[in-house]
């Protein structure tokens, strides 16, 4: 067997083609030549030898990566045309080596494949995420990475969902694997909305809201509905050319509306039960602005998280904002919108009353009283809002707040902060004068917080509009 000399003789007399052929481009000099040889004869004497850690990988990898980039640089100077492969090639190879040695260190796995990325070699990459994924199939972390490479880099929804279903069998109790398959579902409906809007098909259509659990909700894979390219437009074989009828038809897949994600949550509640993490899903689904079936999402949520979880702050707070969603304050809608949202409060109340406080939810209350404040609060600041809706609004949000003041209280904090919290959180500074009569009412309950008082004082600089 050859010892630690020879193999670093051996690799070493690979790369002196290349140095001869820097040195007569003049792209370095004979003295920078011969630190070079020296810096890598020290790193391979040291890989080669017993004890060598995975930094020592990471270090040669990162010095290879930072001379490449001077010869580049140099070349590009210099005006001589250069071939980087020999280099690339060179770092691939340490690479490679590092994670055959050190296969369960992720930290030099994900510098393989980033810069391979940036090289712009997608084989490569594939072939890295696949041995990695091979290697570590229980890290949920792996397979949300492969996925939005697939769906950043190639625009491939297909193979994003392949590596988010596979990740799901081998990550089943990931949470946080659930959250982000339904966040990229999302990704890829906000993006054909914005290339529809972009090319005016923007039409009304009514779109199929029925929606078919799977039958069997512990198999390891989620039931999706099928899309094939036929569904879309059948005429559309071996043409790459963008039909205006084929998009048009697109809207009215299960994909667009709003279903996948729908399955998603199913699976996952069935797999949790989890008011909160039911709630996380709806954050998610909310946080997409303009997304056409977005109120009819959050509306299957809803009632997918009254089934699983009915009493739960997360799943009252998610009942009660859903009748806002995707509704304009100066809309005909609105006000009809905000009473059902009234009356979804009342109800909350009387149910969250018999809640046990859980350790997401110590104080049930209080967390349902924060989260509605939350929801209607900003609705103060919007602009077109009529006169008498804001009144009424004002009421309703100093009953909430009495019995927010009520529930802070049984924790022995200081509700003064707890109000602080809420204005600086939903309407900041500049639109916080229309809450004035809250800001108000919440210094005579808690006249000597200081916090509420810096808020009185700003507001009292801000001008008045004509």
């Amino acid at each position: 067997m050859a010892g630690a000399s020879d193999k670093a003789r051996y690799y070493l007399e690979q790369s002196v083609p290349e140095l001869q052929d820097l040195e007569r481009k003049k792209i370095f000099t004979r003295e920078e030549i011969t630190s070079i040889a020296k810096k890598r004869s020290d790193f391979e004497h040291k890989l080669n030898a017993r004890g060598s850690q995975p930094s020592d990988y990471a270090r040669y990898a990162e010095y290879e990566m930072n001379l490449e980039a001077l010869r580049a640089k140099r070349a590009k100077r210099v005006g001589v045309k250069a071939a980087g492969h020999a280099g690339q090639r060179r770092i691939f190879f340490i690479s490679d080596r590092a994670v055959r040695k050190f296969h369960g260190d992720l930290g030099l796995w994900i510098q393989y494949v980033e810069y391979a990325r940036k090289q712009k070699a997608y084989k490569k990459v594939s072939q890295i995420l696949t041995d990695l994924l091979r290697l570590h199939p229980t890290k949920p972390e792996l397979w949300t990475y492969a996925a939005n490479y697939a769906m950043d880099q190639h625009g491939d929804m297909t193979e994003a969902r392949s590596y988010m279903q596979r990740g799901l069998r081998f990550c089943k109790r990931s949470k946080d694997l659930w959250l982000e398959y339904a966040r990229l579902e999302m990704i890829y409906i906000a993006k054909i909305a914005a290339r529809r809007q972009i090319l005016g098909l923007n039409e009304d259509r009514n779109t199929n809201d029925e929606f078919v659990s799977p039958d069997k909700p512990d198999a390891d894979l989620i039931s999706l509905p099928v899309i094939t390219a036929e569904e879309v437009d059948p005429n559309l074989r071996g043409d790459e050319s963008l039909d205006e009828n084929s998009l048009k038809n697109l809207s009215t897949t299960p994909a667009l509306s709003g279903a996948i994600p729908i399955a998603i949550l199913s699976a996952a509640m069935d797999e949790f039960s989890d008011g909160v993490l039911g709630e996380r899903f709806y954050d998610i689904c909310i946080s997409f602005e303009g997304v056409p079936c977005r109120r009819q999402i959050t509306q299957h949520f809803v009632e997918i998280l009254r089934k699983k979880d009915p009493h739960s702050p997360s799943t009252l707070r998610c009942f009660i904002q859903q009748p806002l969603i995707e509704i304009e304050v100066a809309s005909p809608e609105f006000p009809g919108a905000l009473g059902l949202t009234l009356d979804r409060i009342k109800s909350s109340v009387q149910e969250i009353a018999s809640q046990t406080p859980s350790r997401a939810h110590p104080f049930p209350r209080l967390s349902l009283m924060r989260e509605t404040l939350i929801c209607l609060l900003p609705y103060l600041g919007t602009e077109g809002l009529d006169l008498s809706i804001h009144r009424v609004l004002e009421v309703i949000l100093k009953k909430i707040m009495r019995q927010l003041h009520a529930a802070v209280l049984e924790t022995n904090k200081d509700p003064g902060d707890e109000y602080a919290n809420i204005f600086e959180q939903c309407l900041g500074k500049d639109k916080l004068k229309l809450a004035t009569p809250l800001l108000s009412w919440s210094l005579q309950q808690c006249p000597s917080n200081s916090r509420l008082l810096v808020l009185q004082k700003a507001v009292a600089e801000v001008p008045v509009n004509d």
